[in-house]
């Protein structure tokens, strides 16, 4: 089966194309540096020939609402007049747990308006919605930092592991479209602030985190609903403790 990857260079893009052809599918990276250009409609044609299944793991590079709700509609829009002229007989997304709750996120907004278009596009489809990577905690930390004090919020969170998405993604890339959206989640709750500051002892950085409940997440205060899945995810199987590569903490 081929299969285009539209962000196959990226983090999640990279890891999934080599699972899919591990597992003997033709598989197509497909980002601007291969030539194909989801934003200006360049190699779509010729990148989705032949193709069944089409994966939009590509991201914005800005965080801004307005500049990703533009980058996901125009990009969304060459995709799929491309999918329907090719004949592609699944879309699957990789989108965030969140994004259909009313939190202020601009950029949630902005993969929410991705997920409509691809609802509406006619072409059988299927979405995943996934809790915090444990790989963007530098990030959290970072955007919390002011004056030598990190600030994170105590709400709940059910982080996960990029590899557990990919597993998650490859699974249902291999499926059947569902024309639904499904969650994956972290075996594991905590909340942001714990998980910051494991983070940090796990990497021996003193710094000190102070849990604050309005400190805040792409612009908005969270409570502990805001992030975390609802009552049937599917689960990574990857523990904190095993990313971070340290003992279990004991009971």
């Amino acid at each position: 089966m081929k299969i285009v990857v539209i962000g196959g260079t990226g983090r999640i893009g990279s890891r999934l194309v080599q699972k899919l052809r591990d597992k003997g599918h033709e598989v197509l990276a497909a980002a601007p540096s291969s030539g194909v250009n989801s934003l200006t409609g360049e190699g779509l044609a010729e990148a989705f020939q032949d193709a069944h299944t089409v994966v939009d793991v590509a991201n914005s590079p800005s965080f801004e609402e307005q500049a990703a709700t533009e980058f996901f509609e125009t990009s969304g829009r060459n995709i799929f007049a491309a999918e329907k002229a090719a004949g592609v007989k699944h879309h699957v997304a990789l989108s965030v747990v969140g994004t259909e709750r009313p939190l202020g996120i601009g950029y949630f907004r902005a993969k929410l308006a991705q997920e409509r278009l691809i609802k509406g596009s006619g072409i059988p489809y299927t979405i995943l919605h996934s809790t915090q990577f444990f790989e963007f905690i530098d990030g959290i930390i970072q955007a919390g930092t002011e004056n030598g004090t990190i600030r994170v919020s105590p709400a709940l969170v059910q982080p996960i592991a990029v590899d557990d998405v990919v597993a998650a993604l490859t699974e249902l890339t291999l499926g059947a479209p569902l024309n639904d959206t499904v969650e994956v989640a972290g075996p594991d709750a905590c909340s942001l602030d714990t998980f910051a500051r494991e983070y940090l002892a796990a990497k021996g950085d003193g710094r000190q985190i102070v849990a604050d409940v309005h400190a805040r997440y792409f612009g908005a205060e969270l409570d502990d609903s805001s992030l975390m899945p609802g009552d049937h995810p599917r689960f990574g199987s990857t523990s904190f403790e095993d990313w971070l590569g340290v003992p279990a903490r004991q009971a």
